[in-house]
């Protein structure tokens, strides 16, 4: 399980304290669907780096398996964001010199997995619809694709951990659709899945839901839409 307990952090800019994160407590399972939305600047994309192992806090924990994951090392936590955590942004970050399919194969090579390559992300990338641009480098595709290939690198190798950061929010209505369902079936396979985001597409779907406000949890929602109660 992922959770976050008292999480508090703060900016300084321009001579002001900008509070992302007050007191902010949430826990992600196994097969967790979480959407996190709010209006700009409520601390959502800080939450993100902090799951991810990016961001420390300036008080409380972030917890992988019971373990807070701001006490490790910094090789351990390296090893977290490269094995567990499987990361969607909304600049894809592929490099350009490199093919589809060595995009994806790096990644899979950085979790430690090795052999059968093809036989673990050929259903992937089916699902995608990119089988057919595998020999294509980024420059070649569209925006959409690109960030279907994002997609596929970042769950490369299995992460037991997906955090997207409005990974729609560039696309057309069937490519978006296409990146929904993706991460639908992947916590539908036991992944803990956690996007940011305000596409209306995700937002008018009942499920597990975090609203933040000025660093706040204000709404949360679990399951069937009943209110969860406040991280606040």
């Amino acid at each position: 399980m992922l959770e976050l307990r008292d999480v508090v952090k703060r900016y300084s800019r321009g001579g002001k304290t900008i509070v992302a994160a007050d007191g902010v407590s949430f826990a992600v399972r196994p097969g967790d669907f979480l959407i996190v939305h709010g209006p700009s600047g409520s601390g959502k994309s800080t939450l993100l780096m902090m799951l991810g192992g990016m961001l420390p806090p300036d008080g409380g924990e972030v917890l992988f398996a019971n373990e807070d994951i701001y006490g490790w090392s910094p090789a351990r936590r390296n090893a977290y964001r490269r094995s567990t955590v499987g990361f969607v942004f909304q600049r894809f970050f592929l490099v350009p010199y490199l093919s589809v399919r060595d995009n994806i194969r790096l990644q899979f090579m950085l979790r430690g997995k090795r052999g059968g390559f093809d036989d673990v992300t050929g259903e992937l990338v089916d699902r995608l619809g990119i089988g057919a641009r595998l020999d294509h480098r980024p420059a070649e595709l569209s925006v959409g694709e690109q960030q279907r290939v994002a997609l596929a690198r970042a769950l490369a190798g299995g992460p037991a951990v997906v955090l997207a950061d409005e990974p729609t929010g560039n696309l057309d209505e069937p490519n978006a659709r296409i990146i929904t369902e993706c991460l639908r079936e992947e916590a539908r396979r036991g992944r803990s899945v956690v996007v940011v985001t305000h596409d209306r597409a995700f937002l008018e779907e009942k499920g597990d839901r975090l609203e933040l406000r000025e660093g706040q949890v204000v709404r949360e929602e679990r399951g069937n839409g009943d209110p969860a109660g406040s991280g606040t």
